[in-house]
């Protein structure tokens, strides 16, 4: 759909047919063979029909020249998949085979085992035995096999398989696209926030990424040696000028700027976005003689220090934030950038995780009051309803930079309904209505003295969301938290009377999260008050049980969340780490330890 803006193919998927190795007179192994082919055949179809790269493209799917009953074919399997890039294996069977003999034995590639529930055959025996083996030696495996029963000459996925079958893949893909791939700092720690403070090892070790700095200066020099795209540049203003609203300036009338100086911080903003994605992932297009620059830092995420060094002195970088985050530009429907306001690394690693799992532009927040039913009432007369009042209270959700403009709701699907689509389905009504549904206001000059202009807009939509937050711990390592829940429509004088008392001029999301009457879901209150940071990303669609699955491929725990145990899939030798499946977690990541140590 896009050609791709980073260094490295994507990562291709595996298919391993296994068989009974066994011939001779009754033909064990012939008799086997279409079925296993089919199976494999129709994982292949499932994988390419449901699963994309971040660039709207189809996965890419190999399987096996033949299928694979001896360790013969299992060696040539494995030449294949190294020529072919093969970064996930699955391996299927109907039947018995011989385990250690037939596995994948890479220690890179990420592996599931689809052992079919069928009688005429033990495909549940070499499932066991084979998981078995793979946790023996070290090497952890997705185990699927469904819940019912099927007949030797069905064709069709049971839907239980076949949703693990794409959990699995989604996740593994996800995971595979980060390997090599960069995290760009540009500047450094923000005003104390732990987040910002960049911790090369975790990258490099847990997501196989590499860590990549500038100083913030380099966007001046490029400026001012006119280091850009200029026709580009020229595009992206003439845009900004026809879709992007101003609204209205809170500075007191004696220290607002001039009509002349705001319209020179828009030349200056629509220049430092075209700079910022030069830096991410470079531009042939550069001026001659700039061919260093033109190489870029092949970075899949980002992050902009900005407060308060830059703030204090230039336009503060919200739009870009808001822009490069969102799902279109100037160009129409793009892939979503992801670039962390405060250079929040941990949160911009958040971001980063869902967008690969979804393909959908993601919300950067602070996660900034709780508001209970009695203070809601209290302050704006309202009785909460609904998803609200399940959750005595909902979380404000608002910062001045990155939450993406699909957040508010514009972009509609077939019956009407608000939702924030995958990029590469939003269209050019979409793109129009999100836009009218965003002003961009002159940044609050107490905290941003240089100025610049925030996108401001209401999420006046219910929305199925998921809240997550990456965190390190000294002892522990990185531990991820994630809230399952929507977003809350209120009456419109509610929303005013509740978002005046803080900024009125930034985004604005209510959300309240899926509760369970215990623990730290027992109410919206508690969510917050568990959770680990002043920051959270927030993806469209309920994905925990993907992010579970994803963290446990990175040896990431999950520390805090409401997805229902059903929905929870881990890899098969978690099972051996005790019966509580949050302990399991953190003792498997802790024994398994991180992948590229």
């Amino acid at each position: 759909m896009a050609e791709s803006r980073l260094v490295g193919s994507y990562p291709v998927i595996g298919i391993r047919p296994t068989i009974d190795g066994r011939r001779g007179y009754l033909k064990v192994r012939e008799s086997l063979e279409d079925q296993t082919m089919n199976m494999a055949k129709a994982a292949a179809e499932l994988f390419k029909k449901h699963l994309r790269y971040s660039n709207g493209e189809p996965v890419k799917v190999v399987i096996a020249d033949t299928t694979i009953g001896r360790v013969g074919e299992t060696a040539a399997c494995a030449d294949k998949f190294r020529r072919e890039g093969v970064d996930i294996t699955l391996t299927v069977t109907p039947c018995w085979c011989y385990g250690a003999e037939t596995m994948d034995m890479d220690p890179m590639t990420i592996k599931g085992v689809w052992g079919f529930n069928g009688t005429e055959r033990p495909g549940a025996v070499y499932l066991a035995s084979v998981l078995a083996t793979h946790a023996q030696k070290g090497l952890p495996a997705f185990g699927i096999y469904g819940h019912d029963v099927q007949e030797a000459d069905d064709t069709e996925i049971p839907e239980d398989v076949k949703e693990k079958l794409l959990r699995f893949g989604r996740a593994a893909v996800a995971v595979a696209t980060m390997r090599g791939k960069s995290y760009l700092q540009i500047g450094s720690i923000c005003m104390g926030i732990g987040g910002s403070i960049i911790d090369p090892a975790f990258i490099e070790e847990y997501l196989g990424m590499r860590v990549e700095s500038v100083d913030e200066v380099e966007i001046i020099r490029r400026m001012s040696e006119e280091i850009y795209d200029h026709a580009e540049y020229e595009k992206a203003l003439a845009w900004t000028k026809k879709y992007c609203m101003e609204g209205f300036d809170k500075n007191p009338e004696e220290v607002r700027k001039s009509r002349e100086q705001k319209d020179k911080d828009w030349e200056f903003l629509a220049k430092m976005m075209c700079i910022i994605k030069d830096l991410m992932n470079g531009n042939q297009n550069l001026p001659e003689g700039c061919e260093e620059e033109k190489v870029g830092h092949n970075a899949i995420a980002a992050g902009f220090q900005g407060q308060r060094q830059w703030t204090d002195f230039y336009p503060n970088c919200d739009f870009p934030e808001a822009m490069l985050n969102t799902s279109f530009d100037w160009n129409g429907a793009r892939e979503p950038y992801i670039l962390a306001t405060e250079n929040d690394v941990l949160n911009g690693l958040g971001m980063m995780f869902m967008k690969l799992l979804t393909g959908r532009a993601q919300i950067f927040a602070d996660v900034r009051t709780y508001w209970s039913g009695d203070a809601v009432k209290r302050a704006a007369g309202y009785e909460l309803e609904g998803r609200s009042k399940e959750a005595d209270g909902f979380l404000h959700l608002i910062n001045s930079g990155a939450a993406c403009l699909d957040a508010n709701g514009g972009a509609k699907d077939a019956d009407g309904n608000s939702v924030m689509k995958p990029w590469y389905e939003v269209t050019e009504e979409d793109q129009k209505a999100i836009m009218a549904a965003t002003t961009w206001n002159e940044a609050d000059f107490g905290y941003f003295r240089g100025g610049g202009f925030s996108s401001r807009y209401l999420t006046d939509c219910e929305m199925p969301v998921t809240m997550i937050r990456l965190n390190l711990v000294k002892g522990l390592g990185p531990v991820l938290q994630i809230a399952e829940g929507w977003t809350v429509k209120l009456p419109e004088e509610v929303s005013d009377t509740l978002w005046k008392r803080t900024d009125y001029t930034w985004p604005c999301t209510w959300f309240a999260p899926r509760v369970t009457g215990k623990g730290a879901f027992a109410t919206a209150y508690d969510v917050m008050n568990h959770w680990g940071a002043n920051h959270g990303a927030i993806s469209y669609g309920h994905i925990g049980a993907d992010l579970i699955t994803m963290c446990s491929m990175l040896r990431i725990p999950v520390s805090m969340h409401n997805v229902p145990e059903e929905k929870i899939f881990r890899p098969a030798a978690w099972n051996a780490f005790g019966m509580d499946p949050e302990g399991q977690d953190y003792r498997a990541c802790a024994a398994f330890g991180p992948v590229y140590r």
